[in-house]
């Protein structure tokens, strides 16, 4: 248990990561755990470990690469099926925006400086239904949106030129006529519908059919939501400003990310995790006009949703 709170992780997966990561790493590479786990400041460490300030920097920096290069394509391979958990067929993850606290980079000007008016990078994630990620995009001015930051990743341009290994457009659950329909993510109101992108219906006076797609989109979203909260509890450093340069910012970041499926692999998923509270701010949604091959897509899960084939018991006594 000590260890465990130490760490935040357990002994046997600890000792895994330590072996995964050996060959790239050539020194003691303990403070670095405990430097993601737990927040502490380079100065707080140097004190606790007795090396120079400068020396657990360049530790920290080594050890993130190593995290990252290391187990991204076994912990974060891209999500190609969809979910019989989230009860939204054809849906492979949740898309959502964060913005992570970081020292103001210089010369940066208010490039960096969002609407919450503090300075920021942005962490774009898309988690499934076990609260891991299976794609990020890390180093965006805090001051974007969402959907402008999406549609610049390479994660978005190889979604719309359909060029991701995700199965072609399928009839959805008991459905022997009707139109195929793509696989999707979905998203907030920061995003922009499109034929892979689906967001909520806007305004509050909506009909039964608007309100109950509202309510299984909000139900199946709620994975991402999640999995930032259990990420931003599980390593702590992303509870405070990042006093480092943005390249070792945007390195760390990358490295909790992958660490945090790493974690959710190896010691199993509790509860208690999905509880917590994420601190990390969302992102500020602006104007942004859906496709119209978007629109009938959306419009579509709406109509399927309320039909016998794609109802559940429950739905109409959420909205």
């Amino acid at each position: 248990m000590k260890f465990f709170s130490y760490y935040r992780m357990s002994y046997t997966s600890f000792n895994i990561l330590l072996t995964a990561v050996q060959d790239e790493v050539y020194h003691n590479n303990i403070v670095s755990y405990r430097y993601l786990a737990t927040g502490n400041s380079f100065a707080s460490l140097h004190f606790e470990y007795l090396l120079g300030q400068t020396t657990i920097r360049e530790i920290v920096r080594d050890t993130c690469i190593a995290i990252w290069e290391c187990l991204v394509s076994i912990y974060m391979p891209p999500k190609n099926t969809d979910d019989k958990r989230t009860n939204f067929p054809n849906c492979i993850g949740a898309i959502d925006g964060k913005h992570i606290k970081i020292k103001k980079p210089a010369s940066s000007g208010s490039e960096f400086f969002n609407y919450k008016c503090f300075f920021s990078t942005v962490l774009l994630g898309v988690a499934n239904s076990d609260y891991c990620f299976t794609s990020i995009e890390v180093g965006a001015y805090g001051s974007a949106s969402d959907s402008n930051i999406f549609k610049k990743s390479k994660f978005g341009s190889l979604l719309e030129k359909g060029q991701l290994n995700i199965p072609g457009p399928t009839l959805l659950p008991n459905e022997e006529t009707g139109t195929v329909m793509p696989f999707i993510i979905l998203g907030d109101e920061a995003f922009a519908t499109s034929e892979h992108i689906l967001r909520p219906y806007p305004s509050k006076n909506l009909s039964v059919t608007k309100r109950v797609f509202n309510y299984r989109r909000s139900r199946a979203r709620r994975m991402v939501e999640c999995s930032f909260g259990i990420l931003a509890g599980k390593l702590r450093i992303l509870n405070r400003p990042l006093d480092t340069s943005l390249e070792l910012s945007d390195i760390i970041i990358k490295a909790c990310c992958i660490l945090h499926n790493f974690i959710r692999k190896h010691d199993g998923v509790c509860f208690e995790d999905s509880l917590y509270e994420c601190h990390l701010d969302n992102m500020y949604p602006v104007g942004t006009r859906g496709t119209v091959r978007g629109i009938h897509i959306r419009d579509y899960f709406a109509k399927y949703f309320t039909s016998p084939q794609g109802t559940v018991h429950w739905q109409y006594d959420k909205i």
